[in-house]
């Protein structure tokens, strides 16, 4: 029935997420969920949050989590976006604020996320790439490109920026909207929302998903200068005025506020990281320095499909992309530690086969 298509349909490369299946008893270390639970609290907000209120609409504005966000950060309210997840609002930031007269610049390696949406939205782009280390390398995006975005740590790779490398950048390029995209900056970086104060070209985007465990509620926000948000907000209500519902709203506040249960899992699942890069070098892996949560890792004697396969035979799931440069590396998300130790486990035997 393809004729009913819109012509652009025919044009889309959609992203394409990691493998969900339905398997007992298996070790699902593909799509970098967190292998903690949310905020006790933040369940049973969300618990409260369903009765007979349900049959009114939630807060279009999103109050009472823009609030959450602003306190944490030190900020105020009307510099916070909120959406169905960081891609959702990123969604909304390639038609708000990306397409330019120039192409949109990002890594060659990154979330694959970023030329879908090129496509959808009819955005030039160019990619930039890594250096041999597999890092960003800032210094090569210059006056040539438009708008930038870059995943900081990146993904897949998981390396890290500093802060200071970003803040060149903003200085360097003042009229170009950057977008760092953080979600997963709370396993091991130090987020740039704080240059927002300085650099109203500059745009962060964070997740529930990764660091809260909330995966499944799909709450995503942006920081950044009151103009750029209200950019967002004019896409947004144009598209969806109640993005989020009320117990999204309720649970996203309450893990918020939660902190100690986000300091207690973000290190658990930090500790969890730098066992298994200690152990996986100590097999023969070259791992990159990480700090999201989830290593990537390729074996000198071993091909990485061929590995993924041999885990999966086993139950253990791991990411692999098959991409210039990288279809070497498994990318595995940081599972609990007995989810850690069978994945060695598992590896001494195919390694010794």
């Amino acid at each position: 029935m393809s004729q009913f298509w819109s012509p652009i349909v025919h044009q889309l490369t959609p992203y394409v997420p990691g493998e969900q299946p339905r398997i007992d008893k298996l070790i699902k270390l593909n799509t970098n969920e967190n292998p903690y639970p949310p905020s006790p609290n933040a369940l049973v907000a969300m618990r409260d949050a369903v009765g007979e209120r349900l049959r009114l609409y939630p807060d279009p504005e999103a109050t009472a989590l823009k609030e959450a966000i602003a306190r944490r950060y030190h900020i105020q309210p009307n510099q916070v976006f909120t959406g169905n997840g960081s891609d959702e609002v990123l969604a909304h930031v390639f038609v708000a604020l990306l397409r330019q007269d120039k192409p949109l610049l990002f890594p060659d390696i990154t979330y694959s996320f970023y030329p879908s949406y090129c496509r959808l939205y009819q955005i030039d782009w160019r990619t930039v790439p890594l250096n041999e280390h597999f890092e960003i390398d800032l210094d090569a995006y210059d006056e040539s490109g438009g708008a930038i975005i870059f995943p900081n740590p990146n993904a897949p790779t998981g390396r890290l920026l500093p802060v200071l490398a970003i803040e060149q950048l903003l200085r360097r390029l003042p009229h170009r909207v950057v977008v760092v995209d953080e979600a997963y900056i709370d396993f091991g970086g130090k987020s740039a929302v704080s240059l927002t104060r300085d650099h109203d070209n500059l745009l962060v985007v964070q997740t529930l998903s990764k660091s809260r465990s909330l995966a499944g509620l799909r709450v995503g926000f942006a920081v950044g200068h009151p103009a750029l948000i209200e950019g967002l907000e004019r896409v947004k209500n144009s598209f969806n005025s109640y993005p989020l519902d009320r117990a999204a709203i309720a649970g996203a506040v309450a893990a918020f506020e939660d902190d100690n249960w986000f300091q207690e899992t973000r290190r658990r699942v930090m500790d969890s990281r730098a066992s298994l890069s200690k152990a996986l070098a100590q097999r023969g892996f070259e791992v990159l320095p990480s700090a999201a949560n989830f290593v990537f890792a390729r074996h000198p004697a071993r091909d990485a499909a061929e590995l993924a396969q041999a885990l999966r035979d086993k139950a253990i799931l791991v990411r692999h992309f098959k991409l210039p440069r990288i279809d070497q590396f498994l990318r595995i998300s940081i599972g609990t530690e007995a989810e850690c130790e069978a994945l060695l486990r598992a590896l001494d035997g195919i390694l010794k086969a």
